[in-house]
């Protein structure tokens, strides 16, 4: 696989996505929503309660919501990712792409990296000021700076990217055997779900820690891999060529 010929293949859809600003939109707010919206939960509930004892309460609390920077690098690259062929299709830019001499891996790769790339800035600059933030409320609270901790870079660093192109080889694939924008972003939609219910076993008791955590990414890497197989097996440019004339 040629990296030069599948950046060839990003920096064409990133001028595409560049134009949408729906989706400029959504990798914006939903970083910022969560690094600026759970502080502000997390200080409501400190101050609230005065003179109570949180130490044993808050960073279960704050775990739990760090997950959310997971879920969020399944959910946000699905609009690119899903728009990434059946968009350019509709739009008569496909076909020119598909007749470069890239391979179909490249293609895929490169389609990839358009999605994966964004969204991991977008998840990154989110995590700082969500870190930052939760340090500056529960500094008092628990008497120690809550972050940076093993638990969040297990996210950012393992889950966040292995849910992103898990995230994203669904996504590719769905475009790839739907005929409309709408039909594959609904498809593809569905598929950071399993992520809260992930979360929501979290808030019930399921420990969010280091150790299950690594276990999730096993699973995930273990998806990704299965995508990916599954990804070079179903796209296949003549026959996107030909099926939507």
């Amino acid at each position: 696989m040629r990296f030069s010929q599948a950046w060839i293949v990003a920096r064409h859809d990133i001028a595409l996505v560049r134009r949408r600003r729906g989706v400029i939109a959504g990798l914006i707010a939903y970083p910022l929503g969560v690094g600026l919206g759970f502080p502000a939960l997390v200080w409501y509930i400190i101050s609230s309660n005065p003179g109570t004892d949180l130490g044993s309460y808050l960073p279960g609390l704050i775990n739990a919501f760090g997950f959310w920077f997971v879920i969020g690098a399944a959910s946000v690259p699905t609009s690119i990712a899903a728009y990434s062929i059946v968009g350019e299709k509709v739009e008569k830019s496909l076909e020119p792409l598909l007749a470069t001499p890239t391979t179909d891996g490249e293609v895929l790769f490169g389609k990839a990296l358009t999605a994966f790339v964004p969204t991991m800035i977008a998840v990154a600059g989110g995590s700082v000021l969500y870190m930052v933030l939760i340090d500056v409320v529960t500094r008092g609270p628990l008497g120690y700076l809550y972050y940076p901790n093993a638990t969040i870079a297990v996210e950012l660093l393992l889950l966040a990217p292995l849910a992103s192109l898990v995230a994203i080889e669904s996504s590719v694939i769905i475009s790839a055997r739907v005929a409309d924008v709408r039909s594959a972003q609904q498809y593809a939609g569905v598929i950071f779900l399993p992520l809260i219910l992930v979360y929501i076993a979290g808030e019930i008791g399921f420990s969010l820690g280091e150790y299950n955590q690594l276990l999730i990414g096993g699973v995930f890497a273990v998806i990704v891999l299965v995508l990916y197989v599954v990804s070079l097996k179903t796209f296949h440019r003549e026959e996107i060529l030909t099926r939507w004339k």
